[in-house]
């Protein structure tokens, strides 16, 4: 039996006893932790499915409007083909026009409320917009990406369904809050905590399952992202031992080519700059991060999966940054590489926004990067754990030398709080543990090839 073959059939197992939760009944909620890439999407469009069929109306809940789309375009597909008279309810914003790849969909229909939609068996929109629902209840919910939303958030749509399926990745991104939260630590009802952190707590008989495979990340990546950010759970790759292979043909000439080199060889790359305290948009970890990302479009470099083989084009290439100012530096540095005026052109994002998406090839700025301190937002584990696992060959980080040494002499300040609930891997482990592994994967380069640029 294959790799492939035995991981499928693992992940299998695991979703056939999610869908016989949700067809018993005997609780009112499932939870679906999952690795990056393991098929969220991919189970919630099943489950979808499977509720449609059964003639019961049913609610989606996701957490941005992108999100929400390609729930839509994949769903309709799925039903079309096993559910074909069943319609989806895509619910905007007032105003709201559907985009491209659903407007013309024949089994969509969309409103900006509820009464619009009609009856559809599936009605899906985000969170936010749920939050203005009043009217209405489904027997069934799923929520997707559900570590990403805040328990109150939660709390405001949960009077409109009766079971739900929850189902999120625990090792990302905390939800995003504008407002401090000093003021409800410690307490049961605080109201910035995850969804599922809130929902476990006052219900600790629900039952929850793990997807077992990450379809995404390469066999390269395994120990290190489990390693860092699933420490207690861990998880498998689809792929096994040279399944998957990069290919980036001409020779180096230079660190960015080296460090290419390196991850194809090996699935990681770490381009290391001299150690120094900079400003937040270090003009040379700036041009050396589009430097890789330049070198890497120029070489023509292509991605086998078993034995398809495709040309890596610079739409499956993603620059991942923590700061807004620095992903509009790097696009610049980029040019008309990444300046959006087309499409075909490489990603530049914040790993907030690059979350649940996937590319060939990452080149990441790492979030500590020549600074002075360690502050909880750069030292966020699932911020790091974005970066590291977009990828489906191989991951480039670029950063400043000394960030172990940081790491080292600045340990967290942070007063611990009683009823809080601590999350592991802590930042500061999981940091440790990807340098740690990055170390012997490094390439050296001179700030002065990159301060001229």
């Amino acid at each position: 039996m294959t790799s492939s073959a035995s991981a499928a059939e693992e992940a299998e197992r695991v979703i056939q006893a999610v869908l016989g939760d949700l067809r018993r009944g005997h609780s009112r909620g499932v939870i679906v932790d999952s690795p990056p890439g393991a098929g969220k999407s991919t189970l919630v469009v099943r489950a979808a499915a499977v509720i449609a069929g059964s003639g019961e109306p049913l609610m989606i809940v996701a957490q941005t409007n992108e999100q929400v789309d390609d729930l839509v375009e994949r769903l309709a597909a799925r039903l079309a083909d096993e559910v074909p008279h069943a319609r989806v309810g895509r619910l905007g914003r007032a105003g709201y026009a559907p985009s491209a790849r659903i407007a013309n969909l024949p089994n969509i229909v969309t409103a900006s409320d509820i009464a619009g939609l009609g009856d559809p068996e599936v009605t899906i929109s985000t969170a936010a917009k749920w939050a203005y629902v009043r009217e209405g209840t489904w027997p069934w919910a799923i929520v997707d990406e559900a570590y990403q939303m805040r328990s109150d958030t939660l709390l405001a749509i949960a009077s409109r369904f009766e079971r739900a399926l929850f189902v999120g990745d625990p090792g990302q991104l905390d939800p995003f809050s504008t407002v401090a939260n000093d003021r409800w630590h410690g307490l049961v009802w605080n109201p910035t905590q995850s969804a599922v952190a809130v929902l476990q707590r006052a219900n600790p008989d629900l039952p929850v399952h793990r997807l077992p495979v990450s379809w995404r990340l390469p066999h390269t990546a395994q120990s290190v992202v489990a390693d860092a950010f699933y420490p207690f759970v861990g998880f498998r790759t689809g792929t096994g031992p040279g399944e998957r292979a990069l290919t980036i043909p001409g020779h180096a000439r230079g660190p960015a080519d080296e460090v290419l080199d390196l991850a194809a060889a090996t699935g990681w790359g770490l381009l290391e700059l001299p150690a120094r305290h900079t400003v937040r948009t270090d003009a040379e970890a700036v041009s050396a991060v589009a430097d890789v990302a330049r070198r890497l479009v120029e070489r023509g470099a292509s991605a086998r999966s078993g034995t398809d083989e495709r040309a890596v084009t610079p739409d499956r290439v993603a620059v991942g940054a923590a700061h807004r100012d620095q992903v509009v530096a790097i696009r610049a540095a980029l040019g008309d590489l990444a300046d959006g005026s087309g499409p075909g052109q490489v990603v530049v994002d914040t790993a907030n926004r690059l979350q649940g998406r996937e590319y060939d090839v990452t080149v990441v700025l790492h979030p500590l990067s020549g600074r002075r301190d360690a502050t909880a937002f750069h030292l966020e584990a699932g911020r790091l754990c974005v970066l590291a696992s977009r990828h489906r060959q191989a991951c480039v980080v670029v950063a400043r030398a000394g960030i172990r040494d940081l790491l080292d002499t600045h340990p967290t300040s942070d007063p611990v709080h009683l009823g809080e609930p601590v999350k592991f891997p802590d930042g500061w482990a999981a940091n440790q543990a990807v340098l740690a592994h990055l170390a012997s994967r490094s390439v050296q380069a001179g700030g002065a090839a990159y301060a001229a640029r």
